[in-house]
C-alpha cells in the first residue's frame, strides 16, 4: 500500500458512561486495532474520560469521552464507520479530516501538554 494515499483524520467517540474502566480502555483498543489492521497508523489517543454533554443521548447526561488522532486510507473510514455504529456502547462519534493546520495544531498542542505534564 502506497504511502501517499494516507490522510490524517481525528476520531472523537461518546461512549456511554456506565462501561467499567477494563471496558473502556478495550473499546478504546478495539478501533486502534481496526484502524491498524486495515493499513493505518496511530498517531495519538487521548482518554478524556467522563464528561458532561451538551444535550441527553438515549436518557444519559454524561459520556466517556475518547479522541483518536490516525491516519488511514480513506477506504478505512467507511468500515470503521460500520463498526462504530455496530457497537451498543458508542452513543456519538465523529471522524474528522485533518488539514495540514490542524496537524500542526495538534503537535503544538501535545508537546503543550507534554511539557506542562513533565513540570
Amino acid at each position: 500500500m502506497a504511502t501517499e494515499n494516507l490522510q490524517q483524520y481525528e476520531l472523537m467517540v461518546i461512549f456511554t458512561p456506565v462501561l467499567a474502566e477494563e471496558d473502556y480502555k478495550g473499546a478504546q483498543k478495539k478501533f486502534a486495532d481496526f484502524i491498524t489492521e486495515n493499513g493505518g497508523g496511530i498517531v495519538h489517543q487521548e482518554a478524556w474520560g467522563l464528561r458532561s454533554l451538551a444535550y441527553p443521548i438515549k436518557k444519559k447526561t454524561t459520556g466517556l469521552y475518547w479522541l483518536l488522532e490516525y491516519t488511514a486510507p480513506s477506504d478505512v473510514n467507511l468500515k470503521l464507520e460500520v463498526q462504530l455504529n455496530r457497537d451498543e456502547n458508542v452513543m456519538r462519534h465523529m471522524v474528522t479530516r485533518l488539514d495540514k493546520y490542524a496537524v500542526e495544531y495538534n503537535a503544538r498542542r501535545r508537546n503543550k501538554n507534554a511539557e506542562a505534564a513533565a513540570s
